[in-house]
């Protein structure tokens, strides 16, 4: 129901089909122009993430606020309201789609409406330019350079998050907390008291799992063979083309931290990161976007163009990424299925197939998450969690980060950073002012689980990946999850698939089942 803020915005039912084809006709008009700008956006974010030369970052980002601009003046227009309270007084006349595209729209347009324009267009525009200097912070081992930007995003995402809030009616205040805000725009109906008895699960489980497991390994670490970046490329080349991607719909690139954007699902893109001496940091990351790029491919084609085009939500879309790199790309009979093609000799000509997948499977607390064994990863995610809804009840300072990051991992994981580096620079999200969205990797890692018990009583798993007859998981996944894109909402899909709601257990099983075993 869309909740109205103004007088003006209340509208009469009526059920006049000419001015119902009049409305449909002026929301698709307005969607198409969003549309383009919205991609037009992407296309310049794509250009700061990957081949923007230094000097070019300035213009770019203000080409950014700008058409950011053009799209929040068309969700906050009078005409997009009106529409909107229209189709909401009239839903039984919209088809599902219609219906669906104005329930996520009118939740937008209260959020946009909220912020001042000036405010949003120094946000889009700071966004921008924190890509280019958290790069170079990174790369420089200086947390200094990149703090300023941080604080003010994190001032930005607490001043938007608040002027929700403070929207909401006196219920919601007492039972939610500004963050909350933030983590129902990645995760619906998610928030902190949920995702607190989620990790305090995760918790009590995988902390002891992993000392067990640890004092149960007997391999030890093992080390991967230099690989050079041009092998590296032909090898995630045939990876992602192998596990479904579409190349005649689809793109590879290079940045700093691997992502997945699109245009639509007839232009998906992602990218990976080449290090010589660690080839399965490129070969698992690719694994990965490669699941976020199969998913927004098999979205169902009318949904192109639309706002439903995408996933239902990161935790969702997080679930598919996870699975393709964790159940399949870590699988030892996948690996069976191609380790004797010629394009990971550089691999395979050094390491038996064998110590490959033991050395993929090892479990060692790391300090770099895109590069942990599957066991500590949550454990990664907490300590970003907890750091963020601290900085939101101001129980952190930024200045104390480095400090704070610290004690956290050596609380999880027993280990400490040497430098910003591989501490708290690590992770492109809050450059990006994706604040709220860490917590959608361990949701993802639960939902992957949950999907991976039911798939495998509809298929013989570990048959096809030796077959490598991959295009059978990936049509499972599109009947039962990728065509509706956003059409469902994430819990109703979940459940439809595997007959209940999230459920953790099934992600603590896995684990424990696959890693006392190896």
């Amino acid at each position: 129901m869309l909740k109205t803020t103004k007088e003006s915005n209340k509208v009469e039912k009526v059920n006049e089909p000419d001015k119902m084809k009049e409305y449909v006709s002026k929301f698709k008009e307005l969607l198409e122009e969003k549309n383009i700008i919205d991609t037009t956006i992407t296309l310049i974010t794509w250009e700061l993430e990957t081949i923007v030369p230094p000097k070019g970052i300035e213009l770019l980002a203000k080409q950014i606020g700008y058409f950011s601009m053009k799209s929040y003046n068309i969700i906050t227009s009078s005409e997009m309201k009106e529409i909107l309270a229209y189709f909401n007084q009239n839903k039984e006349s919209l088809n599902p789609v219609l219906q669906r595209e104005t329930e996520l729209l009118s939740e937008e347009m209260e959020r946009m409406d909220l912020i001042p324009p000036d405010e949003y267009k120094a946000y889009k525009e700071l966004i921008a330019e924190s890509q280019s200097i958290w790069k170079t912070a990174k790369e420089t081992n200086n947390f200094n350079m990149f703090k300023k930007n941080l604080k003010k995003i994190f001032e930005y995402s607490k001043k938007f998050a608040t002027y929700e809030f403070d929207s909401k009616d006196e219920q919601y205040k007492q039972e939610k907390v500004p963050y909350d805000i933030l983590l129902e725009q990645y995760e619906k109906g998610m928030d902190t008291k949920q995702l607190d008895i989620f990790f305090d699960t995760l918790k009590k489980e995988i902390v002891p799992l992993l000392a067990e497991v640890l004092k149960k390994q007997r391999t030890k670490k093992i080390k991967f063979p230099i690989v050079s970046v041009d092998s590296q490329k032909k090898i995630s080349k045939f990876l992602s083309s192998y596990v479904g991607f579409d190349y005649e719909s689809g793109v590879i690139g290079e940045s700093e931290h691997p992502y997945t954007t699109s245009l639509n699902k007839n232009d998906v893109r992602f990218t990976t990161k080449y290090t010589k001496n660690l080839p399965t940091a490129s070969i698992f990351s690719t694994i990965h976007e490669s699941g976020h790029g199969i998913y927004e491919q098999q979205t169902d084609d009318k949904l192109t163009n639309t706002i439903l085009g995408g996933g239902s939500s990161m935790g969702l879309h997080e679930s598919q990424s996870r699975f393709y790199e964790n159940m399949i790309g870590r699988n030892y009979y996948f690996w069976k299925g191609i380790a004797e093609n010629s394009v990971f000799s550089p691999i395979f000509s050094k390491m038996n197939l064998n110590g490959f997948y033991l050395g993929i499977n090892t479990v060692a607390p790391s300090l770099i998450r895109i590069e942990s064994d599957e066991l500590t990863y949550s454990l990664h995610i907490m300590v970003r969690y907890e750091i963020e809804k601290g900085i939101f009840n101001n129980e952190i300072k930024i200045d104390d980060l480095q400090n704070v990051w610290s004690k956290k991992m050596y609380d999880y994981l027993g280990i400490t950073p040497k430098n910003d580096t591989e501490g708290v620079l690590q992770d492109v999200h809050w450059a990006d002012g994706l604040i709220g969205y860490f917590p959608s990797y361990a949701i993802g890692n639960a939902y992957s689980a949950q999907i991976f018990n039911q798939l495998k009583k509809d298929l013989n798993f570990e048959k096809i990946l030796e077959n490598g007859e991959l295009y059978k998981i990936k049509d499972w996944l599109k009947i039962k999850i990728h065509k509706y894109g956003a059409l469902r909402n994430s819990k109703d899909i979940i459940k439809k698939v595997t007959g209940e709601e999230l459920n953790p257990i099934y992600y603590i099983n896995y684990l424990r089942d696959k890693f006392l075993n190896i």
